[in-house]
């Protein structure tokens, strides 16, 4: 197996279905744009794990006492959106707060597989993937962005944390390079 995962982070049907309680148009534009992303790793025996941001139903989170109630389980708004394909060799990881690493076990998961290197694409980057991509670079992780295949709901916004992650945190680059030379360079 590769030393390389891909971490898919929060494209669940409240992000990416028009109907969805936190629906931005471009969570859906970069859909098509993260399944080629995860077809090149899954050629290169990349880990894939997707993330699910997930509130229990009926139950007290801080979270939601200060944003639009989203991703409720049982409500079908925390499912992985259905243009992606899920494996049964994938991890599939519910999480509550903007960090995939806060309150998982996913660093677990890649010291187990041995993972040097991870990808990171997904929703929303000045959150969710910028949370995500600091905790990855604090636990020692390589740390790859994509750049066409991250979202958020202001292109400005968008910019500006990609280029803060390029500068201090890992490494931006295009969906191109990952699929040309990526995995010979790592």
């Amino acid at each position: 197996m590769s030393k390389t995962a891909i971490i898919v982070v929060d494209m669940v049907y409240d992000f990416t279905n028009e109907n969805g309680l936190v629906f931005y148009p471009q969570n859906k534009e970069i859909l098509p744009k993260i399944k080629k992303a995860v077809d090149i790793c899954r050629k290169h025996d990349a880990l894939v794990i997707y993330m699910t941001h997930s509130y229990r139903k009926d139950k007290y989170d801080r979270n939601l006492l200060h944003m639009r109630q989203n991703c409720i389980e049982g409500t079908g708004g925390d499912v992985i959106d259905e243009s992606l394909s899920v494996l049964p060799e994938d991890y599939v990881v519910k999480k509550r707060r903007y960090s995939a690493f806060f309150g998982t076990d996913i660093d677990l998961v890649l010291r187990e597989h041995d993972i040097r290197q991870v990808i990171i694409v997904g929703t929303k980057t000045n959150c969710c993937i910028r949370a995500t991509v600091t905790d990855a670079y604090n636990l020692d992780y390589d740390v790859y962005v994509v750049r066409e295949c991250v979202a958020t709901n202001d292109p400005t916004v968008n910019e500006v944390h990609l280029n803060d992650i390029n500068k201090y945190l890992g490494h931006v680059i295009s969906l191109d390079e990952l699929e040309s030379d990526f995995f010979e360079k790592v």
